[in-house]
């Protein structure tokens, strides 16, 4: 199978009968085999009796359905986890991102050899409280990643080979950092595509508010961390924690023989528990003490928890 269209989507009744039209006749114009995999995230519309009334007409469609609304995150985990095509083309199911990217986007993962390759949204049609917001994070994101060349970290339409998507895991909201994540699974080809960003045609956005931009910030500071330091959590805190402690140890032997050459010079001394400094230095042991333990229990404890990505599907088709 050439192409596996994965489309994660929360209350997009409006959108869905359209934007299967759509995917079906590009495909359909360029001769690729391809399936359609939607996930229902939840919806409380009629998003779902809309995708079992196409997978009746059409065997290509495929679909998922959780019991509550998880995130798009473990929606595109899912869909990743389902798809069998060569090319797994991710998009979001409003109609903002164009269809008639497809063959472009398979031709840089087939032809010209890239892993995973990003869509920007040079012109935009959101309003100033998304797109200021969503600069300022690609900017931070570029630096802490490294992937110098994507404006646009958090575009909904992007396209892999199928050996990035069954190699990632995208739990939270990850779904912002997947080109970091494919870089740090080996995947370095990284490219970027200039693509067609339409106005919202139904409803409105569904993923709005300040939350989006400190959440993404606080995300890609644990992937930072994790890429870092997970697999070897005691490399950051076995080493800060024997700083501490040996700064704290040094520090009360000063004031230790402080006061013994007083004593022995016969000056004017006072109790050791008398001084501020030696209870600086033993805060700063026991700190030392405590991260040294936490990166001594990080290293015991696997942070691949088995519920991590345990999602309640009610439905498959």
């Amino acid at each position: 199978m050439d192409i596996s269209v994965v489309i994660p989507l929360f209350n997009e009744e409006e959108s869905i009968p359209e934007l299967y039209s759509w995917i079906e006749r590009v495909m359909n114009n360029n001769g690729f085999t391809y399936e359609v995999i939607f996930v229902n995230d939840g919806s409380t519309d009629r998003s779902w009796q809309l995708i079992e009334e196409l997978q009746e007409k059409h065997s290509c469609v495929k679909g998922i359905k959780f019991r509550r609304n998880y995130g798009k995150s473990p929606a595109l985990y899912c869909g990743f986890d389902k798809a069998a095509g060569d090319v797994v083309i991710t998009m979001d199911a409003d109609l903002q991102d164009s269809p008639d990217e497809i063959p472009e986007l398979y031709r840089m993962i087939t032809v010209d050899g890239f892993d995973l390759v990003s869509g920007y949204k040079q012109k935009r049609y959101d309003p100033l409280s998304k797109t200021i917001p969503t600069k300022l994070f690609n900017a931070t994101a570029r630096k802490v990643s490294g992937i110098k060349n994507l404006h646009d970290f958090n575009c909904g339409l992007k396209a892999y080979r199928k050996d990035v998507v069954k190699s990632i895991e995208v739990y939270g909201e990850m779904h912002r950092y997947i080109p970091y994540l494919a870089k740090n699974a080996g995947f370095e080809k990284i490219g970027e595509k200039i693509v067609h960003h339409q106005a919202r045609k139904y409803g409105k956005t569904k993923f709005g508010g300040l939350n989006r931009f400190f959440n993404g910030y606080l995300d890609l500071i644990s992937l930072w961390f994790l890429s870092k330091f997970g697999v070897k959590p005691m490399h950051i805190f076995g080493f800060l924690g024997s700083i501490m402690f040996i700064l704290g140890f040094i520090a009360t032997g000063v004031i230790g023989i402080h006061k013994l050459y007083d004593m022995y010079c016969g000056n004017n001394y006072r109790l050791i528990t008398d001084s501020p400094y030696f209870y600086i230095a033993l805060t700063t042991m026991i700190l030392g003490t405590q991260l040294f333990l936490t990166g001594f229990l990080g290293e015991l404890i696997s942070r691949n928890s088995p519920e991590r990505n345990n999602y309640q599907i009610e439905k498959e088709i």
